[in-house]
């Protein structure tokens, strides 16, 4: 049977090589999981006055369908989140979502035609190529300097007449920089220039280290900017799949989304109620969980990084995030950054991800780990691979 040509661009390498680590858990060896980024699945759970709310909310039968664009309570309590951030933003311009994944994917279905262009620093987190070639378009890489900041002369070197977006990720996947306000400024300025949209994912605005986190909101004018955000990594809902796309509401230029993005909106019926009530509550109740979250995370990046450093791979500390993207020496032992993984895997059962998985111009030659688990964890995984290494 005819299957679609569209599918045949869709890859994400986070969880792409799980497959060889089903085989490798098959031979009953155990496996230490640094591939996807769940907080959840280690010592980072969800607080309890969020918990309460879902189980509230199903107690009291509040299991229907909401409104389409999302509960408006919950819209409302976006609108004074990314507000307090800078953007300017009304309760029609949200749209909640199953997660940041199903904002992208209403984003690039409402902009992407056959034959246009995304731009995207490298590395770039996955599903921003995969959405867009699924969509017809073509995934454009562009260069990033030593220190983080984009470098502006290779972005307008990738400019055409077929460019439609600029995609960035701040803190960002995989490499956890962190995108200061002048590059912000910068990159709003390209795009109004060249009349392009800006997607500005800010899931991780609450895991910040050592800089200042500034959101797009601040230096985005009447730009068109489209913001998104959900509460699976500082709020540790995962597995529950609640995001939204905020569109900012100076910008004349998206009055289409604001008609076009809706009708996706309705057409997959709602986002989870219970879920939505919960996340309300994420919003308004306590937040003392997330700088406990962060000094444990600042400690497990700072152990990692000192850990991976001295076996002599380069490792640049993140800024956000709770990733690091070191660079490997491939030498005579490893085709490529994706053999490496799996030979590290088959070897060690230290599962991580290649990193050409997060782009070939910009991704090959590193590999990315998680630095969630535990520190003793963490030590038992580096020591492998310290082996590993020196066999």
């Amino acid at each position: 049977m005819k299957v679609s040509d569209r599918t045949h661009g869709v890859e994400y390498a986070i969880r792409d090589i799980t497959t060889y680590a089903r085989k490798y858990r098959a031979t009953g060896k155990d496996i230490i999981y640094l591939n996807i980024g769940d907080p959840v699945k280690f010592d980072f759970k969800t607080p309890d006055h969020i918990k309460k709310a879902l189980i509230d909310a199903v107690t009291r039968d509040e299991n229907y369908y909401t409104d389409s664009e999302g509960l408006p309570e919950l819209r409302e309590a976006i609108v004074d989140k990314e507000s307090e951030k800078g953007l300017d933003v009304t309760e029609e311009d949200v749209i909640v979502t199953n997660g940041v994944s199903e904002g992208l994917d209403m984003t690039m279905a409402s902009i992407v035609d056959p034959n246009t262009e995304v731009l995207m620093p490298g590395p770039y987190y996955p599903p921003y190529a995969s959405y867009a070639k699924f969509y017809g378009g073509k995934p454009v890489e562009f260069k990033l300097h030593q220190d983080g900041r984009p470098d502006l002369e290779d972005l307008r070197s990738k400019i055409t007449h077929r460019s439609r977006a600029i995609c960035i990720i701040s803190p960002n996947n995989p490499t956890g920089e962190v995108f200061d306000r002048k590059s912000l400024r910068q990159l709003i300025d390209i795009a109004t220039e060249h009349d392009l949209y800006v997607i500005c994912d800010e899931i991780y605005d609450k895991i910040v280290f050592d800089s200042q986190f500034t959101g797009i909101g601040k230096v985005a004018k009447d730009a068109p900017v489209i913001l998104l955000n959900g509460f699976s990594k500082a709020y540790l809902m995962t597995g529950w799949r609640c995001g939204y796309i905020c569109l900012n509401s100076r910008s004349k230029k998206l009055a289409g989304l604001r008609e076009d993005i809706p009708k996706l909106a309705r057409v997959r019926i709602a986002s989870n109620l219970p879920v939505q009530i919960a996340a309300v509550q994420a919003l308004k109740g306590p937040q003392s969980h997330i700088p406990r979250m962060v000094g444990k995370l600042r400690e497990r990046r700072d152990y990692v990084v000192k850990r991976l450093n001295g076996m002599g791979i380069h490792c640049k500390v993140p800024h956000g995030a709770f990733y690091v993207f070191p660079k490997i020496d491939l030498g005579t032992r490893w085709r490529d950054d994706q053999h490496f993984v799996i030979d590290l895997l088959n070897n060690t059962g230290v599962l991580t991800v290649h990193g050409s998985g997060f782009g070939a111009t910009y991704g090959s030659g590193h590999f990315r780990i998680v630095y969630l688990p535990p520190e003793e964890m963490l030590e038992e995984a580096m020591d492998r691979l310290e082996r590993f290494l020196h066999k």
